[in-house]
C-alpha cells in the first residue's frame, strides 16, 4: 500500500470462497474479513496511510516495495510476444448471497469448487471474486467506473508465488449482464445478517475470457491488509460495459454514493 493513493473504494465483496479438503490456508483467511478493522477514509484514523500501523502483520502496508494497485502506463510496458492465454477451467457451483451489513458476499457452499486458472503450468484456484468502485486500478491515469477482482490460490504453498488475480475494469455504457443478475438476488436482501441460496452460479458468465489474450502481468500484492506481496497479477487490457444504474445500486447497497458522478 506504500506510496500509493487509494480513493474511498466501495468494497462490496461478492465473494466465492472456495474451500478444500487439503487447502485450510485460504486468501480469505489471509485478507481481513472483518473491514471493521480498517477503513478507506483517512478521516477515520484507520485509513490507507495507517494500515501497516494498526497491526505488526500489515506492515507490509506501509514497508512493502511491490504494492497495489498501480497506474499502469500503458505506451511503457514491454510487449511480450505470445505470453500464453489466461487458461481459465471454471465451472458451475452453488452459491449463497449473504448481506453482511458492511458488504455483500456471494459464498460457494461448503467444500465446493468454482475450477481454477492456469499460469505458466501452474494451476491456481478461485477463491473469491469482490468489486470496487471507482476502480483500483488505472490506465495512464484513468481510473474507470468498477473493477472485478477474481482471486486465486495454488494448493500447493511451495509455489513461489501462490496468489494470483485477475482485474477486469468497466467503464459506463450498457448493462452488464452478470451484475443484473446478481444484483436481482442482493436487492431481496437487507442490512441484517441475511443470506439465501443462490443455487448454481457459473463463473465464466462474469465473462473475463473476453480479454484472455491480452493483460498486462506484474508482481504485486493484496490491496487490503495485510497487503501481502509476491501476488501475480493479470489485468485484462479489454475494458467491459456496466451501466450507470448498476453501478449506483451497488454503492447503495453499502450506503455510499458519494462519488455516483465518478
Amino acid at each position: 500500500m506504500k506510496n500509493q493513493t487509494k480513493p474511498a473504494f466501495i468494497h462490496v465483496l461478492l465473494i466465492f470462497s472456495a474451500l478444500f479438503h487439503s487447502y485450510s490456508t485460504s486468501v480469505s483467511a489471509q485478507e481481513v474479513e472483518d473491514e471493521k478493522e480498517f477503513s478507506y477514509s483517512e478521516e477515520s484514523g484507520k485509513g490507507p496511510n495507517q494500515w501497516g500501523n494498526i497491526k505488526k502483520e500489515w506492515s507490509d502496508c506501509k514497508t512493502g516495495k511491490n504494492q497495489s494497485p498501480i497506474d499502469i502506463p500503458s505506451r511503457k510496458t514491454k510487449v511480450i510476444k505470445n505470453p500464453g492465454r489466461l487458461e481459465m477451467l471454471y465451472k458451475p457451483t452453488e452459491f449463497i448471497v449473504k448481506n453482511r451489513g458492511h458488504d455483500i458476499s456471494l459464498k460457494i457452499h461448503w467444500l465446493k469448487s468454482a475450477g481454477s486458472i492456469k499460469i505458466n503450468g501452474t494451476e491456481y484456484f478461485l477463491q473469491q471474486a469482490h468489486w470496487h468502485s471507482p476502480s483500483e486500478h488505472a490506465i495512464d491515469g484513468r481510473r474507470y467506473a468498477l473493477e472485478v477482482h477474481l482471486v486465486h490460490q495454488a494448493k500447493d504453498p511451495k509455489v513461489k508465488h501462490n496468489l494470483a488475480v485477475v482485474g477486469l475494469l468497466y467503464k459506463y455504457g450498457k448493462p452488464d449482464a452478470f451484475l443484473s443478475k446478481l444484483l436481482g438476488n442482493i436487492s431481496a436482501t437487507n442490512d441484517e445478517i441475511h443470506e439465501k441460496p443462490l443455487g448454481f452460479v457459473d463463473p465464466t458468465h462474469i465473462d473475463i475470457r473476453m480479454g484472455g489474450k491480452a493483460y498486462y502481468r506484474y508482481i504485486g500484492s493484496l490491496t487490503v491488509p495485510p497487503c501481502t506481496e509476491g501476488v501475480i497479477w493479470s489485468v485484462l487490457k479489454q475494458v467491459k460495459q456496466v451501466s450507470k444504474e448498476q453501478v449506483h445500486a451497488i454503492r447503495v447497497l453499502v450506503h455510499d454514493v458519494s462519488k455516483d458522478a465518478y
